[in-house]
């Protein structure tokens, strides 16, 4: 008898499988007995949308307080977007690629319709849940009032229901906080616009009110304005908390070379704020950092004024730092107010002075000011100059010679200590 041989291929791929027909899986007959059950239930609802939004209305209205103020003060309009919300929703249900873009359209409208309005962000996802639950709840009980054995179906399509649900509060909440942020960047452009029309005096009495609110800020009140720069790294930060005392009421107004304060104060017995206020209020100041307090002034309409004084009071400040109120250097005010007058006073009164040899002239401009520094007092300012006090009195008779000034005269010494604060402050 002769042998069977197996050929090599046989041997390594074994034997062909025998196809076999393929038959629709339990599953599938069940996903799609389901969304026919769905299906009959959703054309149902769309057929009764008009009672269904009344259901949801009165739903927001017992259970979410933000949308009972909503309701009360525009019911048609709410109701009117609760039933467009409804139609997409239920539309989708039957038809989800076909409806699906408008549905999402419908939401985000709401979504950033509802933060212009002011309405809280949970109250809003509070009532999109609301809506799912009762387009649930009343999916059920149409298919139990018709086929109440196909119920145990829409088991089936439930997670398809709900990530719809949660598809559309994420859609919501983003369209919600987009519009949020953009609000909240126009507010604080406008705000910015009627901070710098207030500081620079361009205000028109119209848009005070609106600056009051949008600074919070009452529009008459007393106010100081406060300038900082400097070289600092924190200037917008740590400088700020320097110039202005915690718990002040302050709107900041940053700028490219200083920041300003607008600052509310209180008025003690002598019309000036008290030392609690913030102009009394600047503190250790940080290296580097200058910082001039203005005057007050009365109403919101007087900010420019009182950034003008700031400003004088920023140029009389040293250049290493420190803070300078304006009101305690009056005399150097008028001097940097009108600095072309300044340099010629300093030329007209310390001219024959400052064409000296540079030793000498800086021997007795220091002594002099010195002087002026002690109130006249010659031995603390040989003391301080460390020099006996009759060297300090021949300086200085050198110094009425070559000026023509007598230091025994009121308006003369006047004259020599402006022109003094003239030449430190305008560099002559």
């Amino acid at each position: 008898m002769q042998h069977a041989v197996r050929s090599r291929a046989a041997i390594r791929t074994g034997l062909t499988p025998v196809p076999r027909p393929r038959t629709p899986s339990v599953a599938s007959l069940m996903d799609a007995d389901a969304l026919r059950v769905l299906h009959r239930a959703a054309r149902a609802l769309l057929d009764d949308l008009p009672d269904l939004a009344d259901r949801l209305v009165t739903l927001l209205q017992e259970q979410e307080p933000a949308y009972r103020a909503a309701i009360t003060k525009d019911p048609t309009a709410t109701w009117q977007e609760v039933h467009r919300s409804l139609r997409h929703s239920v539309a989708s249900l039957l038809d989800p690629r076909g409806a699906r873009e408008a549905a999402r359209r419908c939401s985000w409208r709401i979504g950033a319709t509802r933060a212009e309005q002011g309405l809280p962000l949970d109250a809003l996802l509070h009532a999109f849940r609301l809506g799912g639950s009762l387009v649930w709840q009343r999916l059920i009980e149409e298919t139990s009032r018709t086929a109440p054995e196909d119920v145990r179906l829409l088991v089936h399509v439930a997670a398809d229901v709900w990530n719809f649900v949660d598809e559309h509060c994420t859609l919501v909440a983003d369209a919600y906080r987009q519009t949020e942020w953009q609000l909240a960047r126009r507010r604080e452009n406008r705000a910015r616009l009627l901070a710098a029309g207030l500081l620079d005096g361009t205000s028109r009495i119209a848009d005070l009110p609106e600056a009051a609110q949008a600074l919070g800020l009452p529009e008459q009140g007393r106010y100081v304005v406060v300038a900082v720069t400097g070289r600092h790294p924190a200037r917008s930060d740590a400088a700020r908390a320097a110039a202005v005392a915690s718990g002040t009421r302050v709107h900041w107004h940053a700028g490219g070379e200083v920041d300003y304060g607008i600052v509310l104060v209180g008025t003690g017995d002598d019309g000036l704020p008290g030392p609690e206020d913030a102009e009394s209020g600047p503190r250790a100041v940080l290296p580097g950092v200058r910082i001039g307090v203005g005057t007050p002034v009365d109403g919101l309409a007087s900010v420019g004024d009182a950034r003008r004084h700031a400003d004088t009071a920023l140029d009389i400040c040293p250049e290493a730092g420190g803070t300078v109120r304006l009101a305690d250097h009056l005399p150097a005010a008028l001097v940097v107010s009108s600095p072309e007058l300044g340099r010629a006073l300093a030329e007209r009164v310390l001219g024959p002075l400052l064409r000296l040899e540079p030793a000498d002239r800086e021997v007795l401009l220091d002594t002099l000011t010195t002087w002026l520094d002690c109130d006249g007092s010659a031995q603390r300012a040989g003391e301080r100059l460390y020099c006996h006090r009759n060297t300090v009195l021949n300086r200085l008779r050198r110094c009425e010679q070559l000026t023509g000034r007598s230091l025994a005269r009121p308006a003369d010494v006047v004259e020599m200590t402006l022109a003094l604060t003239a030449r430190r402050l305008l560099h002559n």
